[in-house]
């Protein structure tokens, strides 16, 4: 009986011991979790202008859009307005939108508008754009995640694979892969086409 106490105890005194080592690595854990946080943000406020609080570097912006389809945004220079914090003005604009049928498209241009609180984007000068086997560039480009479209638009071209194309507005809906093709000074251009290759 003796020995069976005292092995009941060894166990039991085994068994606590085993919990206070599990209890510590977590909490310990737990503090270097928080310690890569604190190093997290202080990269972050690295970024910053020394001299104007509102302009940024090298910042990144990703998200789901309304339909639920993943973004990604970088800017190599940012700055908040001034009146309206969600609105920021970027220079050297990249953007990739990875959509739910696993195509992607790729934009840059030389300076942009995103809105942090509706997730709509503007961008504008030397705009580009790549999605499957078609490249495009234009002035400029809106996506609109509340409306769901990419409109693109002033001196619109297009190099595809089937093709060129020349154009004065494009009006992608991404949820109906259709895309509408307008042109205003002769009227030569105009057309909806239905991407069933899921391309400009």
């Amino acid at each position: 009986m003796i020995d069976r106490k005292k092995k009941l105890r060894i166990i039991q005194f085994s068994l606590l011991i085993f919990s206070l080592i599990i209890i510590y690595l977590t909490y310990y854990n737990k503090e270097d979790s928080n310690t890569d946080l604190v190093e997290a943000e202080q990269v972050k406020e690295a970024l910053k202008d020394e001299d104007d609080k509102d302009l940024f570097f090298n910042i990144e912006y990703t998200g789901l859009d309304l339909r639920g389809n993943r973004y990604l945004l970088k800017s190599e220079k940012a700055r908040l307005d001034e009146f309206k914090p969600e609105i920021v003005y970027m220079e050297t604009v990249h953007a990739i939108f990875y959509f739910k049928d696993n195509t992607i498209l790729y934009i840059w241009s030389d300076e942009g508008i995103y809105n942090n609180k509706n997730f709509d984007m503007e961008f504008s000068k030397n705009v580009k754009a790549n999605y499957m086997d078609s490249e495009l560039f234009a002035e400029k480009a809106n996506y609109s995640n509340t409306g769901n479209y990419l409109s693109i638009y002033e001196n619109v071209r297009i190099n595809d694979i089937r093709g060129n194309l020349i154009a004065d507005k494009l009006l992608f809906d991404i949820t109906k892969q259709n895309l509408a093709i307008t042109s205003f000074n002769d009227g030569k251009i105009t057309a909806n086409v239905k991407l069933d290759e899921k391309r400009f």
